[in-house]
């Protein structure tokens, strides 16, 4: 009776890990370790034989449970992606309106700055009639009128500066989150190729 229990118990472990972790090497060792195990000779080789065979199913367990975490790790880490990444669109969009709202502000300081021009051709065309006092009054205040133009522009200007170099911060930003997500990926890679090593190492 005992024998047949230890025997349930081991099939329904190598069911349980065989689907798990489907480590085929450790499966067939444990395949051939249970088929020697029922044609020992004697009780000292039937014992190291299931001592054998208990010794796999606890590797196969330890590394199913480590495959579980990684799994559930690799989760975590693509939702926190995906919402960076998410994150990084609206900035990119947002980025995009403000590049076009000072696209249309530089239009408009650059207008500002045509009608500069011609407003100082026109005085000095006036320049040359000075008993026109009242003439003179109006172009002063086009001179005031100007001056805080240019403030203006000047304005526009740098927020249009600052707005690039935002921008590019945000490019920078992107390539580096590409650059971890190549970089996991080559961890990943290394990780299966260790454990693939200590697998054949671990074969009698």
């Amino acid at each position: 009776m005992g024998a047949v229990t230890d025997d349930e118990v081991i099939r329904k472990r190598l069911l349980i890990d065989g689907d798990g972790a489907g480590d085929d090497r450790r499966i067939n060792l444990l395949v051939k370790s249970f088929v020697k195990w029922c044609n020992s000779g004697s009780q000292e080789e039937g014992y190291s034989q299931y001592q054998r065979m208990l010794s796999t199913l606890s590797q196969c367990e330890f590394s199913m449970g480590k495959t579980l975490l990684v799994y559930d790790m690799n989760l975590r880490e693509m939702e926190n992606y995906e919402k960076i990444y998410k994150e990084i669109e609206c900035s990119i969009a947002g980025a995009h309106e403000k590049i076009a709202e000072c696209k249309k502000q530089i239009l408009q300081a650059k207008r500002i700055r045509k009608n500069r021009q011609e407003y100082d051709a026109l005085a000095k065309v006036i320049q040359h009639h000075p008993d026109r006092h009242e003439t003179l009054k109006e172009l002063e205040a086009l001179g005031k009128e100007l001056e805080h133009l240019s403030h203006i522009k000047e304005s526009v200007e740098d927020k249009l500066e600052l707005r690039r170099k935002q921008f590019h911060v945000l490019l920078s930003t992107i390539h580096e989150l590409q650059q971890t997500l190549e970089n996991d990926d080559k961890l990943s890679e290394v990780d299966d190729v260790q454990e693939s090593t200590m697998e054949a190492d671990s074969k009698p």
